[in-house]
């Protein structure tokens, strides 16, 4: 149900995901929302957010500087979108400044857990806004039905995690940004936090330890910018010890283009085991009394979902669920906070320190 007012968004990095942004908004319309402004420095970028904000006949103003869109005061909420390497010092501006300006943010959080941390340090010293970080996966409608399913207690306590995502290799972004670790974090901070912060919820506690092995194997190897080879991992095992005794597993792959899911998603409790697939939209669960004849298996749908987009729709609820924190005005915390995002880029933070030194990585050790 849409509000009295308007809620005005500004995006800043108008790439593929903040363009993306920009058409769930779009969807969201209803819902009392326009984008009213976008701020990149990257011509070729901005002219392909203005043809489609014209589609969706919404004026914009257009800024190269994200300090220039803060600054302008036409927004009350600003969607981060642009290279992570840049999260933090955006991220520490839109803090500091004096407008409030309630944020989403895409995953991850930062690149490094120093800077997460103070991001972190500094919000809370804003209780004037609102931040939320893009995980979304944990709103894909079969990843939800698992969630819920475990919170239900169905399947017990929860023992292991696994989480399969076998994909495409990283997609061309502006400038190639993405291929430099130095820019993502690293593809298990890039990539897999979304997962890391999966484990977490299913496993309904912290992580202690982690142990990965991965490699570049396949891809990017006969790719050179400004005469260097990108560094970014293609594959990796990763294994999570948490702080109940739950383990989580991550099996990453990036040259597996032949397969039926991209993610399949495995929770086991004392007494039974869910199953989710990704973007089969299939969701699989059974005790371990009822056995294989007992297993039920379901179609996971939203029907709130006006727009599927790149995520399944998730980004679309992402959306949805942080306007609904916005209107409660303080009343409710987003769904996905920063602690969430700090944590989850830590995991990823070990995972690679782990490949680097052969050997397990307490998060403790990144922490500090």
């Amino acid at each position: 149900m849409a509000s009295n007012y308007l809620i005005k968004y500004g995006i800043i990095g108008v790439g593929m995901m903040g363009r993306e942004h920009l058409i769930n908004l779009h969807h969201l319309r209803t819902e009392g929302v326009a984008v009213v402004a976008i701020a990149d420095p990257h011509i070729p970028s901005q002219k392909l957010a203005l043809a489609l904000a014209h589609s969706c006949n919404w004026p914009l103003k257009v800024f190269t500087g994200h300090k220039e869109l803060l600054d302008s005061g036409v927004c009350d909420v600003v969607v981060v979108s642009s290279p992570n390497m840049t999260h933090y010092e955006i991220l520490m501006d839109i803090i500091n400044h004096p407008k409030p300006h309630h944020v989403l943010v895409e995953k991850p959080l930062c690149t490094t857990v120093a800077h997460c941390k103070e991001v972190v340090d500094s919000a809370r010293k804003r209780q004037d806004i609102l931040v939320q970080v893009g995980l979304e996966y944990r709103y894909m409608p079969p990843v939800a039905k698992l969630i819920e399913i475990v919170k239900s207690k169905t399947l017990g306590q929860i023992k292991m995690v696994a989480i399969r995502e076998h994909r495409f290799p990283f997609l061309v972004k502006v400038n190639n940004w993405n291929r430099f670790n130095v820019n993502t974090g690293g593809t298990l901070v890039e990539k897999c936090c979304h997962f890391f912060d999966l484990m977490r919820l299913f496993a309904g506690a912290n992580p202690v330890r982690v142990m990965a092995s991965g490699a570049i194997d396949v891809n990017h190897k006969d790719e050179i910018y400004d005469g260097k080879v990108p560094d970014i991992i293609d594959n990796a095992y990763v294994i999570i010890e948490f702080d109940n005794g739950s383990r989580g597993m991550l099996d990453l792959c990036m040259f597996a283009e032949g397969s039926k899911n991209e993610q399949e998603i495995s929770v086991v409790g004392d007494i039974g085991k869910g199953e989710a697939f990704v973007p089969e939209s299939i969701v699989r669960f059974g005790t371990r009394v009822a056995g294989r004849a007992g297993l039920q298996t379901l179609k996971a749908e939203d029907d709130r979902i006006k727009y599927d987009g790149l995520h399944h729709g998730s980004s679309y609820l992402e959306h949805l669920n942080f306007l609904h924190a916005i209107r409660a005005k303080g009343e409710q915390p987003p769904a996905v906070d920063l602690q969430d995002g700090l944590i989850s880029v830590a995991i990823g933070v070990a995972a690679q320190l782990s490949i680097e030194k052969g050997r397990f990585v307490s998060i403790e050790e990144v922490m500090h």
